[in-house]
């Protein structure tokens, strides 16, 4: 059974004020995405699963389709606020997502094998993906899930702060903890990141999540739960999200679960803001001009 790629689109993008999603970056008007489901193709992913808003899901579709066809099957699922609630109402003043974890939740009619999770305006490279394939297809299993591990000097922004999952990772490239810092950037050659204690440096070579997992399906029912747990907790916090590394915690904590870091020698690169744009699109310029990718992928 080959893995499955779920890919992370229903962003509202509001740092970036367009939908990025579908920016084309590329030659022949590639978006970062399309570079991931065409390094996913070739490391052997067998399906890939878009999670989107049911806002531009037609537009979504009529970009991404016509192109995909024939060439790896596509399945399409809509996170709103109201999915996966069961019963529960959303808080009245909450415009926010709930968060990448449970973006992934909303996959969970969909998914039946193991699968890889990416955000859709994030460029991981060919070595990320072959990696991934190989966990996914010969070690995960229902205690056994997967990070690939990035170092964190590679992946900032020259344009504002960015948020990552530092990973604190033992002599065995096992995840020891993980934690969300929403607000990383440099100042004055140092990397810095802000919490409600003020700002604390943070060493550039970490081992930092960029949100590409691999998981076994069996996660789903434990994250519903969780999510259930995590709403009920949040009813007057209307900007907490349920992020991503909340499952992972809770899968080493008590689910008796390990995680691999998995380091890549990739060089990461992405766009939160509008002012990176130009160095993704030369990033792009570099990579097919070096014949890593065609100038036309789908042709």
């Amino acid at each position: 059974m080959q893995p499955t790629l779920l890919i992370l689109a229903a962003g509202m993008a509001s740092r970036y004020g367009s939908m990025k999603q579908t920016e084309g970056f590329g030659p022949s008007g590639e978006t970062i995405m399309d570079y991931s489901i065409y390094d996913a193709i070739r490391a052997g992913f067998g399906k890939v699963v878009f999670i989107i808003r049911k806002d531009f899901a037609e537009s979504f579709k009529a970009s991404f389709e016509p192109k995909l066809a024939g060439k790896i099957k596509t399945e399409y699922v809509y996170q709103e606020m109201d999915s996966y609630l069961n019963g529960l109402q959303v808080p009245e003043d909450r415009t926010k997502p709930w968060g990448t974890g449970h973006a992934v939740l909303c996959a969970k009619e969909v998914v039946k094998e193991p699968f890889a999770v990416i955000n859709a305006d994030d460029y991981y490279g060919v070595d990320a993906f072959v990696k991934a394939a190989g966990f996914l297809n010969n070690a995960c299993n229902e205690k056994h899930y997967a990070i690939i591990g990035y170092e964190l000097d590679r992946t900032l922004s020259d344009h504002g702060s960015v948020s990552r999952g530092v990973c604190q990772v033992d002599e065995n490239n096992k995840l020891v903890s993980i934690k969300e810092r929403t607000k990383i950037y440099k100042e004055n050659g140092v990397i810095t990141y802000e919490d409600e204690g003020g700002k604390h440096a943070v060493s550039s070579d970490s081992s930092v999540s960029m949100n590409f997992w691999g998981f076994h399906q069996n996660m789903f029912e434990r994250t519903e739960k969780l999510f259930h747990e995590f709403v009920k907790a949040n009813t007057e916090n209307i900007k907490a999200e349920f992020f991503i590394p909340i499952i992972a915690e809770d899968f080493m904590e008590t689910q008796g679960g390990h995680i691999s870091v998995i380091p890549t020698s990739s060089q990461w690169f992405g766009v939160t803001y509008k002012e990176d744009a130009p160095v993704v699109k030369a990033s792009v310029d570099k990579l097919v001009a070096d014949e890593v990718y065609p100038a036309s992928l789908w042709q």
